[in-house]
């Protein structure tokens, strides 16, 4: 037996490795290119091959009884073990596919928040200097007229304010991503909602010299908390005038179409870099020109439009923003009341 084995074994191998080697250069060829799909059938198919091969050297390519066996035993096996390589190859290109794509969002999301922390720390800087400073000067006599030390408390209380506004987005903001935001909806005419916030916006529009219009179509009633989405128009409405030049015009339009309320705010800002349409709503991303909604404080710290982002999901909503016209437009779309 040793001796038939012997004889045997070097056309075996002498036929077999080639064909193995050659296999081996091809998934090291696709390694790159191919799926691994692909992949995982030729790394199957490849032993199947070589060991068909060495038994038709063993046999002289001479057609058998015992070669027909091998030959058909052969297939029968490709034919069970390729369909559960092609399965298993893309069911761990999935997984592969999927685990790449978090680490993605996950060092997207660590990147965001190192640059949010060194923005937050730099947005705290200058309120805290003055603060420090006003106070410093009232504790030791510098300002001692009545009128003076009223501006200072006065300044004091501002900076108070603004930084209070910013623990209180970040506090938000750390709720929407904790996934920990609960609202109680509830039916809420969007009439009710924009006429408000546009009343108050009014003022701030008016120091600006922008006209502030709201058109609707209809005035359809939503399914969510007043609160919240008094929040989203008044970010939206804020943002649109901060970056209307004087003499142009802010539009708020409302309409119902295909089973859901659209809120439309749009600016005359000269519209937004086509590289930073897609990242408005990243949390900490100001872009090149600081765009972003929310308070001023808000706004520097690149948390509003995250937080409007948060909120509309929350509802069940989306939103996005293209380039429309004089500036950009943002697309709200919300429930309706439920039938």
């Amino acid at each position: 037996m040793f001796v038939t084995f012997s004889h045997v074994a070097p056309y075996a191998i002498g036929f077999s490795l080639p064909v193995a080697l050659l296999g081996a250069a091809l998934l090291f060829a696709m390694r790159r290119r191919a799926s691994l799909a692909l992949a995982m059938t030729v790394l199957v198919l490849i032993p199947l091959a070589a060991t068909l091969v060495g038994v038709l050297a063993v046999t002289g390519f001479m057609f058998s009884h015992q070669l027909t066996i091998t030959v058909i035993v052969c297939f029968a096996v490709a034919l069970v073990t390729v369909p559960v390589a092609i399965l298993l190859g893309r069911a761990l290109s999935q997984r592969t596919v999927w685990e790449q794509e978090a680490r993605d969002r996950e060092r997207a999301a660590e990147s965001a928040r190192r640059e949010l922390v060194a923005w937050i720390s730099h947005d705290l800087r200058t309120p805290l200097a003055g603060m420090r400073a006003m106070s410093e000067a009232l504790a030791d006599g510098v300002v001692d007229r009545p009128d003076e030390v009223v501006e200072y408390a006065r300044r004091i209380g501002g900076e108070v304010r603004q930084l209070s506004g910013m623990v209180d987005d970040l506090f938000e903001l750390s709720r929407i991503a904790a996934g920990a935001l609960r609202i109680t909806p509830a039916a809420v005419p969007l009439r009710d909602v924009v006429s408000e916030v546009t009343e108050s916006e009014r003022i701030l529009a008016g120091t600006r010299g922008v006209t502030l219009e709201v058109r609707a179509r209809s005035w359809p009633v939503v399914w969510g908390s007043d609160p919240e989405l008094a929040r989203v128009v008044r970010n939206l409405v804020g943002n649109a005038i901060r970056h209307t030049p004087r003499h142009e015009t802010v539009v708020v339009a409302v309409r119902e179409e295909a089973g859901r309320a659209w809120l439309s705010v749009q600016d005359a800002c000269g519209g937004i870099g086509s590289d930073e349409l897609a990242r408005v709503f990243d949390v900490g991303y100001r872009g090149g020109t600081a765009r972003d909604s929310g308070s001023e404080t808000t706004r520097r710290a690149g948390l509003g439009l995250a937080i409007t982002r948060g909120l509309v999901e929350a509802h069940d909503g989306r939103i996005s923003v293209v380039n429309d016209g004089p500036g950009c437009r943002f697309d709200v779309a919300l429930p309706l009341v439920p039938a």
